[in-house]
């Protein structure tokens, strides 16, 4: 684990705060300047998002004050980024000239230029404000302790004092054992994967000094969140090819945090492109993406790529997904008298089919392929995660991955509602149907020497 112990012996006695600035004093929602900040070495990196339509000075300040920022800064008329930190290199006012997308007449920045505004204590009791959570009880690495030989204590430390001080300073982890108090990251001698029972970071003093309670902060593990086009043309086209609600969208994120490179896509979609996906608006042949997302299937379509990696979803959770998508969009759900429409069975009738025929043409017609199910990702995100770095040539370093996996969730997830479940979805002559198809893909990934579909949504 990285630790941030300097300042300590000078911080602990007092109350935790941000650090001091030029615009401290100011109050929530006052501008503070036009800053120079740009490229992999950016000041204010958090909560990157863009609205090529909509963005506004105040959509941005409550972005970045519900992850606890300080600043938040407008680039180019589009873009919002986040961070406790001022950018060093100021410039004129006159250099931030470009006017809000979405706001006339107020002022977001311009290339390579960011109009700074001093967020505060914005949406302070909002229920939309993060807080800190808390990931485990772990033993302390012999690094840790090594570290600790001069303890830096505090007799009233509180564990709120603890993640407000660490997530000042910009760090993901806030680490308490007993008094004291330490910021850093997820690194590979302190991975977190190794959790024990919470009653030991609680118990006698001599068996809580060998255990450490861990909270994550509400800021962002940045570690892996710049991101660029490739500095050449691919040499090699790789597809990420899915069935639709098969989760690309995520994929997708999760393969940019880990290459640092953009994925592109077949299609043009200005939600995921507000969400952080640059490779939206470029051409999906033009090379300088790391993959390209596609849903399309058929001989011709997928001999235009060199390689593909091939997602694959359990169908019933595909078909809801991409049902909730089409009625309610990337973050919705579909309503009742959706599901009680002729919608909804015209939809699995249709769909079902292409399930199956999508993955039956990339495994006859694809050059080389790399089969992830969404399911192993998700049980095993960082070995599967890895096998996909290395099937697309990347060295990526383990710190960078565990930051992937600090970050993996992104802003994918559908909020409020309630995910309509299978059971509740699908009529018997539905899941007959869809049960047929599942064991005619099965049998074709077994047929190629590939793993079979997981167990769990195999019929017996």
């Amino acid at each position: 684990m990285v630790l941030w112990t300097p300042a300590w012996p000078r911080l602990l006695g007092k109350a935790p705060r941000a650090p001091p600035s030029p615009s401290s004093t100011l109050p929530p929602g006052s501008y503070v300047g036009c800053f120079q900040d740009s490229g992999p070495a950016r000041t204010l990196k958090g909560v990157v998002f863009y609205d090529l339509r909509k963005m506004t000075v105040a959509g941005c300040q409550e972005a970045c004050a519900e992850w606890s920022y300080v600043f938040a800064g407008l680039q180019d008329g589009t873009e919002c980024y986040c961070g406790n930190r001022l950018p060093k290199r100021s410039s004129g006012a006159q250099e931030c000239n470009r006017e809000c997308r979405g706001e006339k007449g107020s002022v977001c920045g311009a290339p390579g230029r960011l109009s700074v505004y001093h967020v505060g204590g914005l949406l302070l009791g909002s229920s939309r404000r993060r807080t800190s959570t808390y990931r485990g009880c772990f033993p302390v690495p012999s690094n840790l302790t090594a570290t600790l030989a001069t303890p830096l204590s505090r007799p009233n430390l509180t564990v709120d004092s603890c993640c407000q001080l660490c997530s000042s300073q910009e760090f993901p982890l806030a680490v308490v054992r007993g008094p004291e108090c330490f910021c850093g990251f997820p690194t590979p001698s302190f991975s977190l994967q190794d959790a024990v029972d919470a009653a030991l970071c609680a118990g006698s003093p001599e068996a809580a000094a060998n255990y450490c309670a861990v909270y994550q902060t509400p800021v962002q593990d940045t570690r892996c969140t710049d991101r660029s086009f490739l500095p050449a043309k691919a040499q090699v086209f790789v597809a990420l090819s899915s069935f639709p609600g098969a989760g690309n969208t995520w994929a997708r994120h999760l393969i940019e945090l880990a290459t640092g490179f953009y994925t592109g896509s077949y299609y043009f979609d200005g939600t995921l492109y507000n969400k952080g996906f640059k490779g939206e608006k470029d051409h999906w042949r033009s090379r300088r993406t790391i993959c390209v997302k596609t849903h399309e299937s058929g001989r011709r379509e997928i001999e235009m790529f060199d390689a593909a990696i091939l997602l694959i979803r359990n169908p019933y959770r595909s078909l809801v997904a991409e049902f909730n998508r089409k009625c309610a969009g990337h973050l919705g759900y579909a309503t009742d008298k959706n599901w009680k429409s002729r919608e909804w069975p015209d939809f699995v009738t249709s769909y079902a089919s292409w399930w199956s025929s999508h993955v039956l043409d990339w495994l006859k017609y694809g050059k080389r392929l790399l089969v992830v199910h969404y399911e192993d990702l998700r049980r095993s995100l960082l070995p599967k995660l890895r096998e996909m770095v290395a099937f697309l040539n990347v060295s990526v370093t383990e710190e960078r991955l565990l930051c992937v996996e600090s970050n993996q969730e992104g802003s994918f997830r559908r909020l409020g509602g309630r995910a309509r479940e299978p059971e509740q979805a699908f009529t018997a002559e539905m899941r007959e149907l869809i049960d047929g198809y599942i064991r005619t893909v099965d049998r074709a990934l077994r047929d190629r020497n590939w793993n079979g579909l997981p167990t769990e949504y195999v019929p017996r």
